[in-house]
Parts: C-alpha cells; sequence; structure tokens
C-alpha cells in the first residue's frame, strides 16, 4: 500500500508505527469517559498511527470529534477535576512575555479562557464553539475561526492555539487561517503536545488518541508548519512541567509498562499497567506534586510571525 501523506508538508509518511482496531478505541472512550466516539469514526475499521519525516506522528485517518463527543468527554474531565476553569498553563506564561498593554489577542479553541487571566493589560478575544455552546464562558465567542475572519482579517496582534491543532484533521488550514487573523508582522503563539515524551509513553493513553489527539509534535514539525505558511519562527521552546499536567509525568514514571513503537494495545496485562499508571501517578502527584525535572516537559511552545511590517 502506498503511505498516506504528512498532513503538514504533503510528503509520505516514513514508516507506520502500529495499526489500531477503531472498535477498541470506541469501546474505550464509551466505557471510561462515556464519551460517544462512534459516530465520529463511521466505516472505519482500523487506523494506522504513522510518522512522517518531519518527525511528526499523525493517525490516518484523521477523524476529529464532533460536538457531542467533547460535550461529554469535557463534561466528564470536570467531573473527575482533570479539567478547570482556572487552569493555568506554564505556556499561558510564556505566551505573556511576547504581549504588550493594549496588544489584540485573538484565542483559538481557547476553553474557559484561562489565558484572558494572564493578558489582562491585553484585549482578549476567545473562540471556541465547543466551550461557548456548553458552558457559556463570559468573553468567548460561539464562532468558528473562519467565520471570524470575515470581519476580522488581519486585525490582531498576537494570534494564540494552546493545545488545539493537535485535534483538527488539517493542521496547515488551522494554522494558515490563524496568520490570516494576524497583523502584518503579528504573533503566531502555538502550544503542542510532543513525541518523545510522557505522553506518548503511557499504555493505552486514551486522551492521546483520536478523536481527541490526532497528531504528536516535533520542533521541527512545528518549524515546517509555520515556515510553509509563511510564518518567520522567532521561537520553538519546551515546556516545563506546571500543576495542571504533571499528572501525565507521575503516571508515566509509574507505569509498568512503557511503550515505545507499540502505543495501544488489546491485553490484559496492558490494561492492568495503564490501571497502575493512573493510581500511581495520582498518589505520586498528591505527595510530591509539580516535578522539579529538565526533562522534555509538558509540550512545545512556538512563536512565529507574519511577514510584514
Amino acid at each position: 500500500m502506498t503511505n498516506p501523506r504528512c498532513p503538514i508538508t504533503g510528503e509520505p509518511a516514513v514508516r507506520n508505527v502500529q495499526w489500531i482496531e477503531a472498535e477498541d478505541l470506541i469501546t474505550w472512550w464509551e466505557h471510561i469517559f462515556g464519551a460517544p466516539a462512534r459516530p465520529c469514526f463511521g466505516e472505519n475499521k482500523f487506523l494506522g498511527l504513522w510518522e512522517s519525516p518531519t518527525g511528526l506522528y499523525f493517525f490516518d485517518p484523521m477523524i476529529e470529534g464532533d460536538r457531542e463527543f467533547y460535550s461529554k468527554f469535557h463534561a466528564r474531565l470536570l467531573k473527575r477535576n482533570f479539567l478547570t476553569r482556572e487552569s493555568i498553563r506554564k505556556e499561558f506564561e510564556r505566551a505573556a512575555r511576547w504581549i504588550a498593554p493594549g496588544d489584540r489577542v485573538l484565542d483559538v479553541g481557547c476553553g474557559f479562557a484561562s489565558f484572558r487571566s494572564v493578558v489582562e493589560q491585553a484585549y482578549y478575544v476567545g473562540l471556541d464553539p465547543n466551550f461557548a455552546w456548553d458552558n457559556h464562558v463570559e468573553g468567548v465567542v460561539d464562532q468558528t475561526l473562519q467565520d471570524h475572519l470575515i470581519d476580522n482579517a488581519g486585525t490582531y496582534d498576537a494570534v494564540c492555539a494552546f493545545q488545539v491543532i493537535e485535534h483538527v484533521a488539517s493542521p496547515a488550514t488551522l494554522l494558515r487561517d490563524m496568520l490570516q487573523a494576524a497583523r502584518p508582522g503579528g504573533l503566531l503563539i502555538i502550544g503542542v503536545p510532543h513525541v518523545p515524551s510522557a505522553l506518548t509513553r503511557i499504555p493505552n493513553f486514551l486522551l492521546n488518541a483520536p478523536p481527541n489527539h490526532l497528531t504528536w509534535w516535533t520542533p521541527k514539525a512545528l518549524a515546517a508548519i509555520a515556515e510553509r505558511q509563511g510564518a518567520v519562527v522567532e521561537s520553538i521552546e519546551q515546556v516545563p512541567w506546571g500543576k495542571n499536567d504533571s499528572l501525565i509525568y507521575w503516571m508515566e514514571r509509574c507505569a509498568p509498562i512503557r511503550c515505545r513503537d507499540i502505543h495501544y494495545k488489546r491485553a490484559w496485562s496492558w490494561y492492568a499497567a495503564a490501571l497502575i499508571s493512573y493510581l500511581g501517578g495520582q498518589l505520586a502527584f498528591k505527595m510530591r506534586g509539580v516535578p522539579e525535572t529538565t526533562d522534555e516537559g509538558g509540550g512545545l511552545f512556538m512563536v512565529a510571525r507574519r511577514h510584514g511590517a
């Protein structure tokens, strides 16, 4: 068979990492999070996890979650305190260093608009149809980015997407639209999950699978997607662990199985390893909190600039 093409460069994938049965993911989403994933998968029976020449890992086909899936998924995360309305990510603090008082800031896929509290002196607009529709967050517009561009193209000093582009089937299209929202010389600020990382070493880690995460990123992949859309990369760096994601760090440390080329497997030993990882990680996080480490951290952070004065 012909290898699928990388969603950011169009080049053929260099290798298949593994095959996954769609029914396994559907079952796990329904039983663990109560999230109805079956309509998202349609008639697809298998998914491939592939590696591109940039090191990007991507699933094929690229299956996005729909509004019903995310409504139930986010509700369960809130109930279990995995997601909070006041969550301040480490990448927010890094992004704030690039934003001046009075700057116009667009936060794409903003969730509960937690970033707004970090840039209080800026003019903030949040976009997130899924969250706005379910949670009525003040200041968050129930509008897609493409609809927002009709009246607001080229008007923002900084356009941000924190842990967003890994959720979409066409990250290159999203980044192109974000650049259109920025003024000439304006900033594009991106935060993504990366590979290799603790996130990719936890066995059967469902949050990192479709229809939630469709791509796992590398610095080379981030640079490629920015440069191919005509942006100038200012900085790409690793983000240290924070309070909101340190559970993942401890889960990986407590996992009796650590993934390499196989990440999802239908086996009782893997189910047990995932449970031990979660329970052990919860205990370790309560006892030790945010880790003080210089390892690869909780994600990647990129700042790029749209061409122009």
